[in-house]
């Protein structure tokens, strides 16, 4: 899906319509601002509302499992309310919901709707058993770095390390949820590490959960990993996706005390990071999820192991939908069978 109003989601989606082979019928051409933060009537009349046209016009609703989203392309949406009853969401995972709103679904705005995918680690998804899109997003700080993620993706292999890297403060569900990834996985292609220090510099990443500025003791904005393709991560942080505006080379994260590091208003790190050091795919919240709703590692990294690809092991993985979430990178990436 892209902006035609922006330069760059034009490109993004030609770039990923070649490599992918996509058909033409299935580009959905929207025209809406760029600005990163929008009202839910624009939500509705400039992004819902097109797509479901796009779809319903080339009889798609059924065949299409997956929306890509793409730079330039609207990532949240403003609303009223506090807490687990906000209004506000991502617009990607308010658009999981269009398939059932096109079946004649209505939703309450306030608060996440329950994924019915969530969990479900031996159900193929298809329709109309799970009645959403899976709604990824090609984006990072500019063309250059989509273009690389979806290279990436196409090269994607079985191989590398699970790096799993616990904060040893605060223990809570978190910690436990990273410990049955690793649990679930082949001891000999996971690190998991408790200790106070953080992981920086690893090689050969294939998957990565951690605390990110969450963890007192990450001093550092990027981690230094080498990244193979196919790589995905995944990390408990509040704002990470709160934009994909490029911060100087200079900035740095740091407490919520300490305004002089707040970037697009806040001081922690950032899920654009991540795909620019070299990861294919990554999880982000625009506003507070809440613990509970973040991703659940014990999901996400068994089934993109397994086979799955990036769109089914992240959506297996998030609790709720017209939520905080976004996930970054191509829905089809998938990693296949471990090599021997």
């Amino acid at each position: 899906m892209v902006n035609q109003l922006s330069p760059v989601s034009q490109r993004v989606g030609e770039y990923y319509v070649h490599k992918r082979q996509v058909p033409l019928v299935n580009l959905c051409r929207i025209k809406t601002t760029s600005d990163e933060e929008i009202s839910r009537e624009i939500y509705e009349i400039e992004i819902e509302r097109p797509i479901a046209s796009c779809l319903k016009s080339h009889h798609l609703e059924e065949k299409i499992l997956y929306i890509a989203t793409t730079l330039g392309v609207p990532l949240k949406i403003q609303g009223p309310g506090d807490g687990m009853a906000t209004k506000a969401a991502a617009v990607d995972s308010e658009l999981t919901l269009l398939y059932a709103k096109l079946r004649g679904a209505t939703f309450k705005l306030a608060g996440l709707v329950p994924n019915p995918f969530f969990g479900n680690m031996a159900s193929p998804f298809r329709h109309p058993q799970f009645p959403i899109y899976l709604v990824t997003r090609l984006a990072g700080y500019d063309f250059a770095d989509v273009q690389a993620l979806i290279d990436r993706s196409l090269a994607a292999r079985n191989r590398g390390r699970f790096v799993f890297d616990l904060k040893t403060f605060d223990s809570d569900d978190g910690n436990q949820w990273i410990r049955e990834a690793a649990r679930a996985l082949p001891a000999g292609r996971v690190l998991l590490d408790d200790s106070s220090k953080v992981l920086y510099h690893e090689r050969g990443v294939i998957g990565y959960a951690g605390w990110g500025s969450n963890d007192r003791n990450r001093h550092e904005r990027m981690l230094g990993f080498e990244w193979l393709p196919g790589a995905i991560a995944t990390e408990y942080v509040s704002t990470d996706g709160r934009t994909f505006a490029r911060p100087p080379d200079s900035w740095n994260i740091g407490a919520w005390s300490d305004k002089s590091h707040y970037f697009a208003g806040a001081p922690q790190t950032l899920t654009a990071d991540y795909i620019h050091e070299g990861a294919s795919g990554c999880s982000g919240h625009v506003y507070e999820p809440y613990l509970a709703a973040t991703p659940h590692p014990q999901y996400l990294f068994p089934a993109y192991f397994s086979g799955r690809n990036l769109a089914e092991s992240y959506y297996l993985s998030i609790p709720g939908l017209s939520w905080q979430n976004i996930v970054v990178g191509d829905p089809l990436c998938k990693i296949g069978k471990p090599e021997r």
